[in-house]
């Protein structure tokens, strides 16, 4: 077992410096931040100046504002002694190899003997860095490329250099992981590493097809974007929001530096992008690059005139159904065999990064699994290089490489040869420290290879799926599966993981097969990106058009009885979230009494921002935590936590993150939060088998919450009313927050009074209906179905 990190100096406080800086304090470390002394009588104003100017990013790099006390600001004349006293030194600053080495000279001669220090470089040779110190420290150094920004890109590149100890790297490996949520991918010491030298290759395709191919900027984007999974910046979109000027110094750089790769000219950078950058069309930072936002349409430059112009008619073929494919593997197939320009763009650049991409073994990498997880944890793509050439056929497009001329390298052309031969050793690494890739089924890259991580056993679903013992029952959009150890997991798979009609009456189901079957406790997850989307709007909306009112009361009182009963349930439950909760599932998890939560989770009861109100629970267990947060049950100790709560739900605020959630009341001080998302269905099985054998016992019955009555409410019904009259809220708004007052007060009561849980929920469900029945509840359920964005009428 290794030591974790608990104190971190990151040197260096430019875009990525204070990104880094942020996420270690994410992580619970104590961080120093420092950079260049100013010449102005505030030696402190450039690293302060840089702080403030990365506190204001959206999305936030902080998980909470509070997280922010643990960064010390300081500069390299007056606090550099600082360093002594950290585990961890990370360097950032420019990329200048003079000023890195120079740099190290001075760390080397500042920290203790045990101190890991690495690099940030994207673009030095990382030995370079390190040349001239002792072997000591050059034991103790190697790379840690983060990618921006660094809370949200899940790779971390590890690359260590020929004097790297064995264990500083494995201990890197293991905190990367566990504390700071990363996926780690060991990338050896080449140009650009792994994700970057790929990524870029795949970019320039990109600008090769519209300087000479005759694609249009909108054509590429649409081929090379969420239709062929990934993001939905595609290849210019990205190109703009990096920075052209970015994208042009890497290359730059790269070119030279790689001289035997036989692809070597790919990286020239086109006489457009040149042209660009010297004019200073930068693209997001200068307003326009290659698209450009004029009042609300978005126009993307002519390559010929460099001229901005409305997009014009794509020439693809009717690329609209293959959007409405949802399994983007069958899409793949499709696409790669369509007869049209979009398939042979789709197949000539696909085989040329596949081909590619081999070569680079055992260059850059010794295994397509790190190939394959660096371009999906760094670039988002659903699936690596090697994965999509599984999907495609591992003949099929061997064979149509050769047709077309593209080099395959010796190893791939081995596999061919050897019957049967997936060659195991391509996609482990040395150590067996790389998993297949979560989620993927086997393939000729990774066959027998099973799912494992480096430093804790996930729970991988889809094995678990694969094995139809495990599914012990199941419906349409849910299922029960066994997790092994008596204890089991619901897992409902509808559309955004709504609660639907199907995975409510599912959910009373397995409760009680739980209930009366041999099992220790129930885990509710998925494997999702999101936990939960909330209630299925489109059959509560088809229910409301239909004048089927009583329908939803029954549904509404079904929902609040099942989340009753889980709370109170006799045996642990523990629900594992991760991404977006909201809604209904915000009130589920609510209702759990135990949960283990991602980090990287954004929760909260946003039911005012489609016209309702919360029905299932959640004003009432908002209203509890408001009275159990105060000091006292007196109204005005209790007042001050009752409208934060009033506040977070009238604005539908949502978390964060888990620890902002915490804060918000939506998750209690005993979740157990855990950095790798990947973690959190073993880590909530392992606490349903600690809770039962400690002997487990559920949550007291609350009989008597404290509730503020009429007075209060006319408080907070004046507050929104302010908010209404400074333009903030719509008068609809408005109407809504009365509701919500009046539920939260406690209803007619005219003074504080103590009340049960039953008596909160009828006030919800009394509220619920009638606002369901209102014409502009249904505009607002109307338009979030159609656009996926929140009406404010």
């Amino acid at each position: 077992m290794f030591k974790p990190f608990r104190t971190a100096a990151v040197l260096g406080a430019g875009v990525m410096g204070s990104q880094i800086a942020a996420h270690l304090a994410n992580a619970g470390l104590i961080v120093h931040l420092l950079d260049i002394a100013s010449n102005t009588e505030n030696k402190n104003e450039v690293v302060e100046t840089a702080f403030k100017k990365a506190l204001k990013l959206s999305p936030p790099i902080l998980f909470t504002e509070k997280t922010a006390r643990r960064i010390i600001l300081g500069n390299f004349d007056e606090h550099f002694h600082r360093i002594a006293d950290v585990d961890w030194v990370i360097e950032a600053v420019v990329e200048n190899l003079g000023i890195k080495q120079q740099l190290m000279a001075r760390v080397e001669g500042t920290i203790r003997d045990d101190t890991i220090v690495s690099t940030n470089t994207s673009g030095l040779p990382i030995h370079s860095i390190a040349q001239g110190r002792s072997e000591s420290l050059r034991r103790r150094f190697l790379g840690t490329h983060f990618f921006n920004p660094p809370r949200y890109l899940k790779l971390l590149e590890v690359i260590p250099t020929t004097d790297t100890a064995p264990e500083v790297i494995k201990r890197m490996q293991w905190f990367a992981r566990l504390y700071l949520g990363k996926g780690v991918v060991v990338a050896k010491d080449t140009p650009n590493f792994i994700a970057n030298r790929i990524g870029i290759y795949a970019t320039m395709l990109g600008l090769r097809a519209l300087t000479e191919q005759g694609y249009t900027i909108e054509e590429i984007d649409t081929l090379t974007g969420t239709l062929i999974g990934r993001p939905k910046s595609a290849t210019f979109r990205t190109a703009d929001l990096v920075g052209l000027d970015t994208l042009m110094y890497v290359a730059d750089n790269l070119y030279p530096a790689i001289p035997h790769d036989e692809s070597r000219e790919v990286f020239r950078v086109p006489q457009l992008l040149r042209k660009l950058v010297e004019t200073g069309t930068l693209g997001t930072k200068t307003g326009q690059g290659f698209y450009k936002k004029q009042g609300k349409e978005i126009l993307s430059i002519n390559p010929e005139t460099l001229v901005y112009e409305p997009a014009k008619p794509m020439n693809l073929g009717d690329i609209e159904a293959l959007y409405q494919i949802p399994d983007l593997k069958k899409r793949l197939h499709i696409l790669y065999q369509h007869p049209s320009r979009a398939g042979d763009f789709f197949r000539q650049s696909t085989l040329d990064l596949l081909g590619y991409s081999a070569r680079r073994i055992p260059e850059i990498a010794d295994t397509p699994a790190e190939i394959d997880q660096a371009m999906r944890w760094g670039f988002g793509w659903e699936l690596g290089p090697f994965e999509i050439w599984d999907v495609l056929g591992f003949e099929t497009v061997l064979a149509d490489m050769k047709t077309a001329g593209i080099p395959v390298p010796e190893w791939v052309e081995r596999m061919q040869q050897e019957e049967g031969s997936a060659a195991p050793v391509l996609a482990v690494s040395v150590d067996g420290g790389l998993p297949n890739p979560k989620g993927r089924r086997q393939s000729v890259f990774y066959q027998g290879v099973i799912s494992l991580t480096q430093e804790a056993e996930e729970i991988n679903l889809d094995a678990v799926k694969a094995d139809a013992k495990h599914t012990l029952w199941h419906n349409s959009e849910a299922a029960l599966l066994d997790l092994g150890d008596g204890v089991v997991l619901y897992e409902f798979r509808s559309k955004g993981n709504t609660l639907s009609l199907n995975v409510v009456n599912g959910l009373a189901e397995v409760l009680d097969i739980v209930e009366t079957g041999n099992f220790r406790g129930l885990v509710i997850g998925n494997d999702s990106d999101n936990f939960s989307g909330g209630a299925n709007l489109a059959e509560m909306g088809l229910l409301a058009q239909t004048g089927n009112f009583q329908a939803i009361a029954n549904l509404i009182i079904k929902f609040q009885s099942l989340l009753q009963r889980i709370h109170y349930f006799p045996k642990p439950i523990v629900a594992a979230i991760n991404g977006r909760v909201l809604g209904g599932g915000c009130e589920l998890v609510m209702a759990c009494p135990h949960v283990v939560a991602a980090a990287e989770t954004y929760i909260g009861l946003v039911e005012l921002s489609v016209g309702l109100i919360p029905g299932a629970g959640g004003i009432m267990r908002m209203v509890t935590w408001a009275a159990e947060r105060a000091a006292t049950e007196t109204p005005h100790h209790i007042q001050p936590f009752l409208q934060r709560a009033f506040e977070t739900i009238g604005m539908a605020k949502v978390s964060n993150s888990a620890y902002e959630a915490q804060e918000l009341g939506f998750l209690s001080p005993t979740t157990k939060i855990v950095m790798n998302a990947d973690d959190r269905l073993s880590v909530a099985k392992e606490q349903v088998l600690c809770l039962e054998q400690a002997g487990y016992i559920a949550p007291p019955e609350r009989n008597a919450i404290m509730v503020l009555g009429r007075p209060v409410r006319a408080m907070l019904e004046h507050a929104a009313y302010a908010m209404h009259l400074g333009g903030f809220i719509s008068e609809y708004d408005n109407y809504l927050a009365k509701k919500l007052a009046y539920v939260m007060t406690g209803g007619e009561l005219t003074a504080p009074a103590l009340v049960d849980e039953n008596y909160l929920l009828q006030l919800e469900r009394e509220a619920f209906l009638p606002l369901l029945q209102q014409p502009k509840t249904q505009e607002r359920i109307a338009h979030i179905l159609k656009t996926k964005k929140p009406l404010r009428n």
